[in-house]
Parts: C-alpha cells; sequence; structure tokens
C-alpha cells in the first residue's frame, strides 16, 4: 500500500481497514475541535470506543483531559445511530494486566463481530494504544514477536506529527513481544 486509508484526523490509523482504528484522544479543550474530530470518528464508520485513559489523567501542565462520552453520544443520536464508549484504563506508559488485556482484546473482537467498527485510544496513541494494537496483532496470527512492533510502525507510517516509536516504553514492547497468538 503506497498511500493511506482515509482516517478520520492525523494520528489516528486503520490496524483493520474500515473496523479496527487505532489513535490519540479525541476530546479538545476547543468544543468545535472536539466536535470536529467525534463527527469525522462517527463518518468514518467508527460504532465503539475504547478509552484507555485513568479518569484523572492531567496532561503535562495538570490540566484534565475534556469528556467527550457525552458529546459523541450527541452526535451519533443526530446521525440516527448508537455509539458505544469503554473506559479501561491503563496508567500512562504503563501496561495492564493479562486479565485486562485479555478484556480489551476481546471487547475489540466483540465490537468487530457485531459490526461495530472501534476506535482504540490512549492520550498520545502510542504507549497503551500501540500495546493493544500490537496485542490485537499477535493474537489474531497477522504478527508476532519483532514482526508486530515492526508492522505497528508501518501501519502509523503516514502519520506525519510523530515518528516516536509505538510502543512508546519497553515494558510495553515486551508486552506485545511477549504475547501469544490466540491470547
Amino acid at each position: 500500500m503506497n498511500k493511506p486509508l482515509n482516517v478520520p484526523f492525523p494520528r489516528s490509523y486503520w490496524v483493520a481497514p474500515d473496523t479496527f482504528l487505532a489513535g490519540f484522544y479525541p476530546g479538545d479543550r476547543n468544543r468545535r475541535d472536539m466536535e470536529q474530530k467525534l463527527s469525522a470518528l462517527l463518518e468514518c464508520g467508527i460504532r465503539c470506543i475504547v478509552n484507555l485513559m485513568e479518569e484523572d489523567e492531567t496532561d503535562h501542565d495538570g490540566n484534565p483531559f475534556v469528556s467527550y462520552e457525552t458529546l459523541v453520544q450527541g452526535i451519533a443520536d443526530q446521525f440516527g445511530f448508537k455509539v458505544a464508549c469503554e473506559r479501561i484504563p491503563i496508567r500512562d506508559l504503563g501496561i495492564p494486566s493479562r486479565e485486562t488485556m485479555v478484556k480489551i482484546l476481546d471487547g475489540i473482537d466483540g465490537a468487530i463481530a457485531a459490526d461495530r467498527p472501534v476506535y482504540v485510544h490512549c492520550w498520545g496513541g502510542r504507549g497503551r494504544t500501540g500495546t493493544v494494537v500490537g496485542c490485537w496483532l499477535v493474537r489474531h496470527g497477522i504478527a508476532n514477536g519483532t514482526t508486530a512492533l515492526n508492522h505497528i510502525q508501518e501501519l502509523r507510517r503516514f502519520e506525519t506529527s510523530d515518528h516516536s516509536p509505538s510502543p512508546e516504553t519497553t515494558q510495553q514492547r515486551q508486552m506485545v513481544l511477549t504475547w501469544k497468538r490466540g491470547d
């Protein structure tokens, strides 16, 4: 593939075209910008959002993140459909327990099986999100170990604003490297 698939906004990428999108926090302090991002998510088919951020998470300046759940539900209502929002928090720069990762992956697979395309995000869309993406790729035999890490970089290759590695930390990369197919 030599050109990017249609994504709703920068810092997002399709893990599985039209079914599994990953990226960064889709909220914003500016309501108009947040509405545009959320509308774009829904317009590209997303019907389930998995938020990996902690409820009391703050940015580098200590500002809390603006909740987007009520707004995205309202936009979906205007479009005439429902969107599911689920928060499964993972500490920033951390990894979930094995049981929590299985719950996240089962949720993604359940949404896809129900024909509800899913968007998974954390704050920056690299660390926690990349860990989930890597484990999902391994679970489904799309990649394994190092190939999963390389595959994530390939999926993100059209991202012009952030060339940092994903997953972000050694611990996160190690989780992907040790994840097993079918887990």
